[in-house]
C-alpha cells in the first residue's frame, strides 16, 4: 500500500519548511546584533563613554588615560578602528549605551555593577581591591543584545586579558 497524495504533499511541505528555516538559522551571523554595532564600529569608529575612576580612567586630559583606556585602544587597533571619546557620569553614558551614541563603556564597572538590566557586562577581565579592602571584578559594558559586539570584545579579552575565572 502506498503513501496518499495528500501525505506526500504534507511531507514535502514540511521537508521544506525545515529545509529553509534551517538556511535561515545558518545563513546569517551569529551571534548577532540587531543594531548591527559590531559592523559599524568594525573598520569605522568605536564611540566609547568613559568614567572618571582612576587607575583604569582618568578623564582629566585632553585625552583619557589609565588601564582600561589601554585595553580598549587595543581592542579598536585589533578591530581597525578609530575611537571617539565621551566622558562623563556613568547615569549619562548608560543612558548613551542605552541609545546607541555609545557603544562601548569603561570606568572601573565590576560585575556587581547596578547597571547590569542596561546594559550586557562583559566576563570579569582583571580583579582588584575595593575601597572597602574585598576583591572586585572588573568589567566594560556595551549596549544590551549587541551580541556580536560582547562576543568579539570577550574574545579580545581571552586572547590579551586572561583575567579572572568566576
Amino acid at each position: 500500500m502506498g503513501i496518499s497524495r495528500k501525505a506526500a504533499m504534507t511531507s514535502g511541505f514540511v521537508a521544506t519548511a525545515v529545509a529553509l528555516t534551517v538556511t535561515g538559522c545558518t545563513s546569517s551571523a551569529y551571534p548577532a546584533d540587531p543594531d548591527g554595532t559590531f559592523d559599524d564600529v568594525s573598520g569605522g569608529t568605536l564611540s566609547v563613554g568613559v568614567v572618571h575612576h582612576p587607575p583604569y580612567v582618568d578623564a582629566t586630559g585632553a585625552e583619557p588615560t589609565g588601564s582600561e583606556v589601554e585595553l580598549i585602544q587595543a581592542f579598536a587597533e585589533e578591530i581597525d578602528a578609530e575611537i571617539e571619546w565621551t566622558a562623563s557620569g556613568e547615569e549619562a553614558l548608560i543612558t548613551a549605551l542605552e541609545t546607541g551614541d555609545v557603544d562601548l563603556m569603561a570606568g572601573g564597572l565590576t560585575d556587581q555593577s547596578p547597571w547590569s538590566s542596561q546594559a550586557a557586562l562583559t566576563r570579569s577581565y582583571a580583579e582588584d581591591t575595593g575601597p572597602d579592602g574585598k576583591t572586585v571584578n572588573l568589567v566594560l559594558a556595551v549596549p544590551l543584545g549587541e551580541n556580536q559586539m560582547l562576543g568579539e570584545l570577550e574574545r579580545f579579552l581571552d586572547e590579551h586579558h586572561p583575567g579572572v575565572t568566576p
